[in-house]
């Protein structure tokens, strides 16, 4: 008893000792011997009986856990299974619950049998078994809390990281852990680079990042609900929005860990000249990209022609415009070819397109009789706009038919511009076929000349 009591005491002054920092500087060899030595003494330690009673006690309670988990585990499946109804929070946190049984379990036995031992007997003799409950109820904590991150690869990250944060918090070893951390370090100049630091860039910056993404997103959800922006300066809000925020996050992320930034002045010069020679395209289109949402010239859901290429545009990206055809293919063009090029916005000031149907009847046909047809076959087609009703035009007195020209609007370019006019064509040969109108072809007559005499 009073061997554990007086190792526990040295460990706390050292604590003290080292929060004040009076401990001298030690190479990494030597803490890490020390580190080597206390384990040993650990291990020894566990040698006594009462630690060894803690060590048997815990071992029974992790069997007792795992027999429980393998015979509660699969009835909890079942009736979660037959839950109907129930809001997706609530789902999410069964699962959660049920992926975790065996460490709720033991951190459920653990927990009532320290309270006892408590009571029961002398507190040193319970004093391995608390520590492995709050390591037990700690773990299970930031288990279960981590579960909030979405990205697998942060929640991992984050998850591993408090497992070894709070078990060297609850084990007293944070400050040798630092002390370590802080050996390992690499000199630039006036930079003083160390393992310490690197781990708190780290998580300073992810913690930073992960709030900027947080931030991001609601913002981006409210800027897209809002009917009163255009589309296009939705865009640019939410592109400016990322933009400030991660960059936010980074310059904070830096200057936490005590990064200095006035030697980023020659980096920025470096990357100016880099973005001169070297990315002219790159920043040509971003540039581009700017304009494009300012002018607002185009925006996501206008249908657009850029020369063999039509369809509609599916997003606005910092480098390209994503253009999705009809026929499932998606173009990247980049800005600066909307910028420089020629462009058919179908749908840019308004959703109104009119289409142009040409075709010939026979001489002997009444043309009255056949633009009145045509303007009746285009209106009994579905996308045919009534309120701009269709007109059927003369053109021309061609070799073989009488010309004409028959056209009519839409307004849902989206939907494609030549099944409209197929049907409009199917319409108007079903028509002229009810009314005995034909289509003439082109004829040639060949007249063969007598052969004369040589």
């Amino acid at each position: 008893m009073e061997e554990i009591e007086a190792e526990t005491t040295a460990a706390a002054e050292a604590a003290q000792e080292a929060a004040n920092g009076n401990i001298p500087d030690q190479s990494t060899e030597e803490l890490a011997l020390g580190l080597a030595a206390d384990l040993e003494r650990f291990l020894t330690g566990l040698l006594r009986p009462w630690n060894a009673y803690q060590v048997a006690i815990a071992l029974g309670l992790i069997a007792a856990a795992y027999l429980l988990t393998r015979l509660l585990a699969p009835r909890l499946h079942d009736w979660m299974r037959t839950l109907t109804g129930m809001p997706t929070w609530r789902m999410r946190l069964l699962v959660i619950l049920h992926k975790r049984l065996n460490l709720i379990l033991f951190a459920a036995l653990i927990w009532p049998t320290v309270w006892i031992m408590r009571e029961v007997t002398w507190p040193s003799r319970s004093y391995m078994l608390g520590i492995i409950a709050q390591l037990s109820l700690a773990w299970l904590i930031i288990a279960v809390a981590t579960r909030l991150i979405t990205n697998k690869f942060l929640r991992s990250g984050v998850r591993y990281l408090g497992w070894i944060w709070v078990t060297l918090s609850i084990l007293n070893l944070t400050d040798t852990a630092r002390a370590i951390l802080e050996s390992a370090a690499i000199d630039f100049g006036d930079l003083h680079l160390s393992l310490w630091t690197v781990v708190q860039a780290v998580i300073v910056l992810g913690a930073l990042i992960t709030v900027a993404r947080f931030l991001s997103r609601t913002s981006s959800d409210r800027i897209r609900r809002n009917d009163e922006i255009s589309p296009s300066m939705q865009v640019l809000l939410i592109k400016l929005l990322q933009l400030a925020l991660y960059c936010a996050a980074l310059f904070l992320g830096l200057k936490a860990v005590g990064v200095d930034l006035t030697g980023l002045a020659f980096l920025s010069g470096a990357i100016g000249v880099g973005l001169g020679f070297g990315l002219q395209k790159v920043v040509s289109n971003l540039v581009s990209g700017v304009i494009i949402l300012l002018d607002k010239s185009i925006k996501p859901g206008d249908v657009i022609s850029l020369g063999a290429t039509f369809g509609w545009i599916e997003a606005l990206g910092a480098r390209y415009v994503s253009v999705v055809t009809r026929d499932g293919k998606e173009y990247l063009i980049p800005n600066e070819d909307l910028i420089t090029g020629q462009v058919v916005n179908w749908s840019h000031s308004n959703d109104f397109v009119r289409l142009d149907i040409n075709f010939g009847t026979a001489y002997h046909d009444d043309p009255h009789l056949v633009r009145r047809i045509a303007i009746e076959a285009a209106q009994s087609v579905d996308r045919v706009l009534s309120k701009k009703p269709p007109v059927c035009h003369i053109i021309g007195f061609g070799d073989s038919s009488v010309d004409y020209v028959l056209r009519f609007w839409i307004e849902d370019p989206t939907g494609g511009l030549t099944n409209i006019r197929g049907n409009v064509y199917l319409a108007l040969w079903d028509a002229f076929q009810a009314h005995s109108i034909s289509i003439p072809f082109p004829q040639h007559e060949v007249r063969m000349l007598p052969q004369t005499e040589q």
